[in-house]
């Protein structure tokens, strides 16, 4: 990289810079801890451990969960919304989705359309906000799952996930909520916004490390292994534990990157995610205004603060 002087606007793909916090918590792992979590009794993998259960503890209080142990660490957000998808739907199952959903969400249902899960796509308005009314005109005797992004990645439309919730928990509906967009800038709250499953990432608005995610899983949900292997608990069986969180995270994880997923979601807790948001839309005000004023930009999405991120897409006429 070059020293010319650079804004940074690309941090609906990957937040930066991070919070010193965050480069001081991963190079400690590294330099003064280095082990693996849960793969022995010695003082340096206790304390790996610890710092993978301090990540849940923190990500519990975010989030509002009760029992820390219902969050799966994962690599991204598409492996988490991978492992609710597949570990749930099965032949026959009928699934509801909005048009505005991330192939992380379509390309996984179009794999388990194939397989007999029938998929229904209900269309958003032009600005991509979606209907509620329009997502109950859909729902069948078979319908399994309502699967929704929070906030869109291309529009920055926030979703009406609490009108969502409340129909899906009223019919008996899982509800699975894809927070990529949303976790560290918007409140989530899976008591209150009757969340079965949540799906988030790290390395946006948690301000965490590239490779860390999570998926919340309600008490009571059933879901089988994406994957299976070593999990460091009841290693003279050959079948897979049966409990969260070891049930699902199999192989060694990325502590360094948990670590520092962990010191985001700390500075998130200390600067407040009201002042976060606040400050995000008064930055989005600006730019929409100024934008509106440049003759021949196309702006896309509701082009108002209060129902969208700080994602802004616009295009020039004649480029």
């Amino acid at each position: 990289m070059d020293n010319r002087e650079e804004i940074y606007l690309d941090n609906a793909a990957t937040s930066w810079p991070k919070p010193e916090s965050v480069y001081q918590a991963v190079d400690n792992f590294n330099r003064q801890i280095g082990a693996s979590p849960g793969r022995g009794s010695h003082s340096r993998t206790i304390a790996a451990g610890q710092i993978i259960l301090e990540a849940r503890e923190a990500l519990a209080e975010l989030f509002n969960i009760k029992d820390s142990s219902r969050i799966v660490f994962t690599g991204n957000v598409t492996e988490a919304i991978n492992i609710g998808l597949k570990g749930i739907l099965r032949p026959g199952d009928h699934v509801v989705i909005s048009s505005m959903e991330h192939n992380a969400v379509a390309r996984p249902l179009y794999s388990l359309e194939k397989q007999g899960v029938e998929v229904t796509v209900v269309q958003c308005a032009p600005d991509g906000s979606l209907d509620p009314c329009s997502v109950e005109k859909v729902i069948t005797e078979r319908t399994r799952l309502i699967c929704l992004l929070h906030a869109s990645n291309l529009t920055g439309t926030i979703m009406p996930i609490e009108e969502v919730g409340e129909l899906a928990g009223r019919k008996g509906i899982l509800f699975m909520v894809d927070a990529a967009q949303s976790a560290g800038v918007l409140p989530v709250d899976v008591e209150e916004q009757k969340i079965d499953l949540l799906a988030f990432t790290g390395h946006k608005g948690l301000f965490g490390p590239q490779g860390t995610g999570g998926l919340y899983i309600r008490p009571g949900i059933e879901i089988r292994p994406l994957i299976e292997g070593g999990t460091g608990s009841l290693s003279e069986q050959i079948y897979q534990p049966d409990f969260l969180p070891d049930q699902l995270e199999s192989g060694t994880p990325n502590t360094p990157g948990i670590a520092g997923l962990c010191a985001g979601v700390k500075f998130i807790q200390e600067t407040g995610l009201e002042n976060i948001r606040g400050h995000e839309q008064e930055l989005t005000d600006y730019l929409v205004q100024g934008l509106e004023e440049i003759e021949g930009v196309i702006l896309y999405g509701p082009c108002d603060s209060r129902r969208q991120t700080a994602v802004v897409s616009f295009n020039i006429k004649g480029r």
